[in-house]
């Protein structure tokens, strides 16, 4: 044997006395056919070495065979190279290079979850369910999850082309897009729409929401809010743990938010809510699409179940698959499916996805016709008309949060969203003076 096949042999043999940890606690048959498998998996990898055209190195044989090994699982399941696992943290923390988009394998098809907001994606007009189909010219019908991914990203600055299926339309759509740092955003719009009705808009989870989310809850409290909408449309999810964390701040303690199952008993689980300090109980309305995945549905569903929300929108996604990320001795990882979550009704909701209380389609607002050049003069003049004491012109005031506010009170659905929050008001009215006790009039 040469000393190369012989390094190989080596390196298989360190890998399986790593792999022997999980194999002992398999059933002895599975076991014993699992090493003769083994045998064949070296018995290829040396012959690969020693035959085949070009010489690779033992680490390159490894890791193909790996990503081979978690692509043929699931979607959702990867194999991450060092620099794609510290990718990967780096997207955890909120920034990082590429287009804006969230995707996933559904249906065999490389699909957009959604676009994120105020992304170079979401500005180039790329929507919700869209199917990539080739990314610079490249069909993307044998690519892995992972391998698209490294596609899509890149130097900030450089465009990258890709091709879209989009039902309804009777031919591919192809987009032009420069990468940009992606800077996200969690908690966003946060107001007063009308009426003391709050909003806040929940783009995703990552480290830092669940305390932005609790500003978020304070800040609404302090201009006297009363009642809720919770915007979670276009929200791919992100960490469990944080979806958790938000969907606890409307459970009271022992209330259950997500169960798990796995095929191990550790992987069973059933996280409950502990919050005993700060439960807000104000009269609820969560919006959702086919945009809304993952941590996304495991709040909405958590609120849904325990008739704490109403939920208002069209179907979400449905990705109801736990991943656990688990790193390797050389500082390299692997994204594992482990289980399945479930709503606390025991709903699986994988390929399914959350189905709205009030189902409403979403409708695009009908575009105002261009004002006259004399007008936006007009207006400009009207910013600036003031001055200071020392006679300066004051600059015209920032209107982006009063477009925003007059954005959202255009959106069918938020509007919905409203009349339902309006008509609980209504009904609370209604039961309180049906339960008042009647006086009788005092005898004449």
């Amino acid at each position: 044997m040469s000393k190369r096949i012989l390094s190989v042999v080596v390196g298989v043999l360190a890998f399986l006395s790593v792999a022997t940890v999980a194999i002992c606690q398999i059933d002895r048959k599975v076991k014993d056919d699992l090493y003769a498998q083994i045998e064949l998996y070296s018995y290829a990898l040396t012959t690969i070495q020693a035959d085949y055209v070009e010489e690779k190195t033992p680490k390159d044989l490894i890791y193909g065979s790996l990503r081979g090994m978690l692509s043929s699982l699931d979607p959702h399941s990867q194999f991450l190279d060092p620099d794609e696992y510290k990718d990967l943290k780096t997207e955890t923390e909120g920034k990082f290079g590429g287009l804006g988009i969230e995707i996933s394998i559904k249906d065999g098809l490389l699909t957009i979850i959604t676009p994120l907001e105020d992304t170079p994606a979401w500005r180039a007009g790329i929507k919700a369910g869209d199917r990539i189909v080739k990314i610079e010219d490249e069909l993307t019908r044998d690519l892995t999850l992972g391998d698209a991914v490294k596609k899509l990203r890149g130097k900030p600055g450089d465009q990258v082309k890709i091709t879209v299926l989009r039902e309804g339309e009777s031919k591919l759509l192809d987009f032009t897009i420069v990468r940009e740092i992606i800077q996200i955003q969690d908690v966003k719009n946060t107001q007063i729409l009308e009426d003391r009705i709050g909003y806040i808009r929940l783009t995703e989870f990552r480290e830092d929401s669940a305390t932005a989310f609790r500003k978020a809850l304070d800040e609404l409290t302090k201009q006297g809010a009363d009642s809720l909408i919770l915007d979670l449309r276009n929200n791919p999810g992100g960490l469990l743990n944080v979806a958790i964390d938000i969907t606890e701040e409307f459970l009271g303690d022992g209330q259950t938010i997500v169960s798990t199952k796995g095929r191990r008993p550790s992987q069973n689980t059933i996280t409950r809510s502990t919050n005993k300090a700060h439960l807000v109980d104000w009269p609820m309305v969560v919006l959702v699409n086919e945009g809304s995945a993952s941590g996304s549905e495991i709040l909405a569903g958590g609120l849904q179940d325990n008739k704490r929300a109403i939920i208002v929108g069209t179907k979400s996604f449905g990705k109801g698959s736990v991943q656990s990320v688990i790193p390797l001795p050389d500082g390299s990882g692997l994204r594992l499916t482990t289980s399945k979550y479930f709503t606390p009704s025991g709903r699986s909701i994988h390929g399914i996805g959350i189905t709205p209380d009030i189902v409403v389609e979403f409708k695009p607002p009908v575009e105002k016709p261009e004002e006259d050049e004399s007008k936006k003069v007009e207006k400009v003049f009207e910013g600036v008309k003031n001055h200071d004491e020392q006679g300066q012109i004051k600059p015209p005031e920032d209107n982006k949060e009063a477009e925003i506010h007059d954005k959202l009170l255009n959106d069918n659905q938020v509007q919905a969203a409203i009349s339902v929050l309006k008509g609980i008001r209504v009904y609370k009215n209604f039961t309180q003076q049906a339960a008042s006790p009647v006086v009788a009039a005092p005898a004449p």
